[in-house]
């Protein structure tokens, strides 16, 4: 059984002790979110430690937002998937369309990120996802198949229980813009369909595939109500422990 997933991603937002205090009162406001609901919170590398201490007993859990394609070594700046584990971390995201668009992150790259995040225990949220030039150009299909198939298709059906995928329309983060309840279902069926036609029907149905598309208090019931979509990757919502919460609380 796929779960429902509600992970905020606060991005290079707040300092350590305004982190601190958000995610108290993230854990703070967490008793009133069912069970069936699973809250995560990514917060920057500067924060993991601290926050760690912060979530642990209660039923949040705690997420990177990258981690390095390196297991060690000289690779001044960059943060391993073993030091995430050793913080505290349960989950990363990978391929972020941020890290995609301003770090020129390849999927041949997440192939490595996702092998070293699994290798060392954690759980990794695979963002794809296509822009508004692809979108209009009629590629979304296209792209979101390929990213999908170009890091998924490199792991077993096993690993698969360890993974989540976020679609991310770039094109509707910030831009104004915003995709239908419709839309975001109609890819993330489709999406499914990916996963379906290399590791099975059963494997596909448990997988939890998340929105990531300026989802908000406002439209989250929506679209939570459609079948394929079983949660969402929140950014600026997230920064607010009162909007993380009543999303969490649109199913």
């Amino acid at each position: 059984m796929r779960k429902n997933i509600v992970a905020g991603n606060w991005k290079m937002n707040t300092t350590v002790p305004e982190g601190i205090a958000l995610a108290k009162d993230v854990v703070a406001a967490s008793a009133k979110v069912p069970a069936s609901v699973k809250l995560i919170i990514a917060t920057p590398f500067t924060h993991l430690v601290p926050v760690a201490d912060v979530v642990k007993g209660s039923v949040v859990s705690l997420s990177a937002e990258n981690c390095a394609d390196k297991e060690k070594g000289a690779y001044t700046g960059e943060v391993s998937a073993a030091m995430l584990a050793s913080a505290g971390c349960e989950y990363t995201i990978l391929g972020h369309s941020e890290r995609r668009q301003y770090y020129g992150e390849t999927d041949e790259k997440l192939v490595e990120k996702t092998k070293l995040a699994l290798a060392n225990g954690l759980k990794v949220i695979l963002c794809v996802g296509e822009n508004l030039e692809e979108r209009e150009a009629g590629k979304h299909f296209d792209v979101c198949k390929s990213q999908t198939e170009n890091v998924l298709y490199n792991f077993s059906e096993e690993d698969l229980k360890n993974i989540v995928i976020a679609y991310e329309p770039v094109w509707a983060i910030g831009t104004g813009k915003t995709a239908t309840a419709e839309q975001a279902e109609e890819i993330h069926a489709f999406i499914r369909k990916v996963v379906a036609d290399k590791f099975g029907a059963k494997a596909a149905e448990d997988m939890s595939i998340l929105y990531g598309g300026s989802c908000k208090p406002s439209n989250a019931k929506e679209l939570f109500a459609q079948k394929d979509i079983d949660g969402g990757l929140i950014g600026g919502a997230a920064l607010k422990a009162e909007d993380f919460i009543q999303i969490a609380l649109s199913f």
